[in-house]
């Protein structure tokens, strides 16, 4: 068999561990011919291609970014008359290469996209990749654990210089819409309050609870926002969180954006090995010519589900989590 892989998207800690997983169970494993595809659907377009080989996959376990290159293209977008074709040329194009099947390595835009291929008569696998963790179907995506560290890191940083300073510290991580990141960082680094736009939240509850917490005696306190939250500042929503506070308090309030940081630089061991074991299993699935599926994690268990249950869908945090039951119990503040 013929294989071709691409990355599209957002980049993110894990792609090229999931490149070497696919690509060298491919080689060694099945025999298979692999061939990476670069700059995600736009080589597809433009036949931009690579023949990989054992050599072109060592080394890169542990490298952030992609090898193969990534970009945004949605070829099934028609926002020119021009688009309309693409879908056909990529088409084409998979069939002049001979491949047997295309693996897709992206988010929930990918695994649209792919869905959308498969239909137009494409064998097509999907692995899902956001540090966002929202992609529906799996339990957790390769990328969403390096991201979590990047950002308790600094949340742990902040402590000393919000307790130095008695200021109150405004982290805004990423996310997109979803508030994983801002759960699971803001919770491993002791926030005091955490803001995810699952929830929502009053500004004045959240005020009372840094008001309260000077008044026990701890001038200090961190704040994690998710980029998602909605507030009059879209771009920033620290930045209005932090005005907030600073004015109803009379604390001085300062916010920091983490930003890309947390998508780059190497993945953590954790991701590398998720990213290994779905990349094994998506090989698996071609070889048994299972295709139009979306390889998985859930319960601890690699799986996989059609893509056409995947596509346009979100997996966000539910007000019943563990972690903000947990959380509530301790005294954190969700904003409400």
């Amino acid at each position: 068999m013929k294989i071709g892989i691409l990355s599209s998207g957002g980049d993110c800690p894990g792609i090229n561990a999931t490149i070497r997983g696919v690509g060298k169970t491919a080689m060694m494993h099945y025999g298979m011919d692999v061939i990476g595809i670069h700059s995600g659907f736009t080589g597809l377009l433009h036949n931009d291609i690579e023949i990989l080989n054992e050599r072109s996959l060592s080394g890169i376990l542990n490298l952030g970014g992609t090898i193969l290159g990534t970009s945004r293209e949605k070829p099934f977008r028609k926002a020119l008359d021009s688009d309309s074709e693409k879908p056909q040329i990529i088409y084409q194009n998979y069939k002049n290469l001979n491949l047997d099947c295309l693996v897709c390595i992206g988010g929930n835009g990918t695994q649209k996209t792919a869905n959308k291929l498969s239909q137009l008569g494409i064998n097509v696998i999907g692995i899902p990749k956001t540090i966002d963790n929202d992609i529906w179907g799996t339990d957790i995506t390769f990328g969403f654990d390096t991201a979590v560290n990047i950002a308790t890191e600094a949340i742990d940083r902040l402590h000393s210089t919000a307790s130095s300073h008695k200021r109150v510290m405004v982290v805004e991580v990423m996310g997109h819409h979803a508030g994983w990141i801002a759960l699971y960082a803001g919770m491993a680094g002791g926030a005091d309050v955490i803001l995810i736009p699952e929830l929502g939240y009053d500004i004045d509850k959240v005020n009372k609870c840094i008001l309260e917490r000077a008044k026990r005696g701890k001038p200090y306190s961190i704040v994690v926002v998710a980029e998602g939250l909605k507030t009059p500042d879209q771009h920033h929503p620290s930045r209005f969180i932090t005005q907030e506070i600073e004015k109803a308090t009379g604390i001085e309030t300062r916010d920091t954006i983490l930003g890309y940081t947390q998508r780059g630089g190497n993945p953590s061991p954790f991701d590398r090995n998720l990213a290994t074991r779905l990349g094994g299993h998506a090989t698996e699935l071609i070889a048994n010519r299972e295709f139009g599926k979306m390889v998985c994690m859930k319960d601890g268990k690699v799986s996989s589900l059609p893509l056409q249950e995947v596509a346009g869908k979100l997996k966000l945090v539910t007000e019943n989590h563990d972690l903000i039951l947990q959380g509530i119990r301790m005294g954190i503040s969700f904003g409400w």
